[in-house]
C-alpha cells in the first residue's frame, strides 16, 4: 500500500461503498441497486472510460493539480485494469453501478488517495457522456468500413455482369430493361449516401463534453484544449449545462443506422424476390441459405429474411431513444442511462448485418440464362417506342397512345412488340418505318437510351470506372 493509500479513511459503511454515499445515512436498498445498475450493459465503455481518464489525469499533472509521477501511477494503473476487463479476470458487481465506478474503485484500491484524485474537476455527468461519444465515435468508423466493403461487394458482381440485361420493375411489373451493372450500382449510391449521413453524424458526435463537470463547469483552473487534443475530438463542447446533457448525436446515430438497416431490408427484399423459382433471377450462395427440418428440397434464403427482420430493431431504438428525450429538463437526469441500451443495439444488429451482407453478395450470380430467355416478355421496350415516335415529331400524348394501342395488339395476339408486322403497326400508326422498327427489343432499348445516369451502356461503363476510382481511393 503506498503512502497516500493510508492517509484517507474508508467510506463509512453508511455509504456502502459508494463513491456519492457522504451525505447518506443510511446504505443502498440492494432493491435499489439492483434496479438502477448500469454495468450489465455500459461495461463496453471500459476502454472509452479508460482512455478518458488517463487523457484526464495527463492534463490535472499539466495543470499542477496533480503530480507528474501521480498521472503516470494512476496510467500505469488504469491499463492493468483495462488488461484485466480484456482478459475477464475483473469482477463486476451491481453495487458498484457502472462502469465509471468500477474502474475508478479500483483504481483507488490500488493507489489510495493517488485513486481518488483523478475524479478531479470532473463528474460522471461529462465523463459518460465522452465516453458514450468515444465509443459512438469508433462505431461509426466500423460502420462505414462495412458498408465500404459492401460497396466493393456490389461493384465487382456489377463488373461481372456489366453486359447482362435484366428486366426493371415498378410497382413489382416489368417496365423497362437496364444492365444488370446499372441495377447493382444503385446500392451502390443508396449506401453512399449512409456513409455520408455517418460522416455528418461523426462530425457532431466528435465534440468533447469532458470538463463541463456536473454542469456548470468548474472553479479548478483545468485545460480543456489538452484534453481534447489527447483523445482526438475536433471541437470542445461550448455550453458545460448542454454538454453533459447532450443526446442529440446517440439519437442522430441511431437514425443513420435505422435508415441503412431500411436500404439493406429493401435489398434483401429484393433479392428474397429475385431468387424464387418463379422470377429465378439470381442464384445465392448456399452457404447463407438454410434448408427445412421437414421439406428436404428446400434451399431458403434465411439470411436475407433475418436481415429485413432486423431492421426492424433499429427503426423501434430511434423512437425509444426519442420518446426517452422528450421530457427531459435541462442538464442531466438518470433517464439518460436509458440510451445506452438501445445505440448498443442499433450498432451491434447493423455490424451483424453488414458482416453477412458482403460475402454474401460476393457469392451470388445471376442465372443469366433464365434471365436472356425471358427478357423480351412484359413489352419493356415500349416507352422507348414512344421515344422513337417522339423523336420524328409525334407529340408525347399521342406517341403514347399510340403504342398503347400496339401493346394491345401484341397482347391480343399473344407476342412481343417485335412480332408484329409492318401492317399491323402501320393500322395504329401510317407512318411506321424501318427506324421504328430498330427501337424495339430490349437490349435495342438499352442501348438507346442517351442521358447522364442512364442503363446507357457508355454511361454504365463510365460509373463501374468512376465508382471502382472511387472505392479504391476511399478513406474508412
Amino acid at each position: 500500500m503506498t503512502d497516500s493509500a493510508k492517509s484517507t479513511a474508508a467510506p463509512t459503511a453508511a455509504s456502502g461503498g459508494k463513491a456519492w454515499g457522504g451525505v447518506f445515512n443510511v446504505p443502498t436498498d440492494k432493491r435499489v441497486e439492483a434496479f438502477s445498475e448500469s454495468i450489465s450493459f455500459d461495461r463496453r465503455l471500459a476502454d472509452d472510460d479508460i482512455d478518458g481518464s488517463i487523457a484526464h489525469s495527463r492534463m490535472l499533472a499539466d495543470c499542477g493539480l496533480i503530480t507528474a509521477a501521480e498521472a503516470d501511477a494512476i496510467r500505469d494503473t488504469l491499463e492493468e485494469i483495462r488488461q484485466e476487463i480484456a482478459s475477464d479476470q475483473f469482477t463486476f458487481t451491481a453495487a458498484k453501478e457502472d462502469i465509471h465506478l468500477h474502474i475508478e474503485s479500483a483504481l483507488t484500491e490500488r493507489l489510495g488517495d493517488t485513486g481518488r484524485k483523478l475524479h478531479t474537476a470532473r463528474s460522471r455527468n461529462d465523463q459518460v457522456a465522452t465516453d458514450l461519444r468515444l465509443y459512438c465515435r469508433r462505431a461509426i468508423d466500423r460502420i462505414d468500413a462495412g458498408l465500404l466493403d459492401l460497396q466493393r461487394a456490389f461493384l465487382d458482381l456489377a463488373t461481372r455482369e456489366q453486359d447482362l440485361v435484366i428486366p426493371a420493375y415498378t410497382h413489382l411489373r416489368r417496365a423497362q430493361p437496364v444492365l444488370g451493372a446499372h441495377q447493382l450500382l444503385g446500392w451502390c449510391e443508396k449506401f453512399a449516401r449512409d456513409r455520408d449521413r455517418l460522416a455528418d453524424c461523426r462530425r457532431r458526435t466528435n465534440i468533447m463534453p469532458l470538463g463541463s463537470a456536473a454542469l456548470a463547469g468548474t472553479s479548478l483552473p483545468i485545460d480543456r484544449e489538452k484534453t481534447r487534443v489527447a483523445l482526438g475530438f475536433a471541437t470542445t463542447a461550448a455550453n458545460s449545462l448542454d454538454a453533459a446533457s447532450d443526446r442529440d448525436f446517440v439519437c442522430e446515430l441511431s437514425f443513420v443506422l435505422s435508415l441503412t438497416a431500411v436500404h439493406l431490408s429493401q435489398w434483401a427484399e429484393e433479392w428474397i424476390i429475385y431468387s424464387t423459382d418463379e422470377f429465378g433471377f439470381l442464384n445465392l450462395p448456399e452457404a447463407f441459405c438454410t434448408g427445412s427440418s421437414i421439406m428436404p428440397q428446400k434451399i431458403n434464403p434465411d439470411v436475407l429474411e433475418l436481415v429485413r427482420g432486423k431492421s426492424a430493431r433499429t427503426i423501434g431504438n430511434v423512437q425509444q431513444l426519442l420518446v426517452l428525450l422528450k421530457g427531459l429538463p435541462t442538464a442531466y437526469n438518470r433517464d439518460l442511462q436509458e440510451d445506452k441500451e438501445a445505440v448498443f443495439d442499433s450498432i451491434d444488429t447493423l455490424e451483424a448485418m453488414l458482416g453477412v451482407a458482403a460475402p454474401l453478395v460476393a457469392g451470388t450470380a445471376f442465372a443469366r440464362d433464365r434471365i436472356n430467355a425471358s427478357i423480351d416478355r412484359g413489352h419493356l421496350d415500349a416507352t422507348t417506342l414512344m421515344e422513337a415516335l417522339i423523336s420524328e415529331g409525334v407529340p408525347q400524348r399521342t406517341a403514347h397512345e399510340t403504342v398503347g394501342k400496339l401493346v394491345r395488339r401484341a397482347l391480343n395476339a399473344g407476342c412481343t412488340l417485335a412480332d408484329l408486322s409492318d401492317d399491323d403497326c402501320r393500322s395504329d400508326y401510317a407512318g411506321w418505318n424501318a427506324s421504328l422498327r430498330n427501337a424495339l427489343g430490349a437490349s435495342r432499348a438499352v442501348e438507346r437510351m442517351v442521358s447522364f445516369g442512364s442503363t446507357a451502356p457508355a454511361q454504365v461503363a463510365e460509373q463501374v470506372a468512376a465508382w471502382r476510382q472511387r472505392l479504391e481511393t476511399a478513406e474508412t
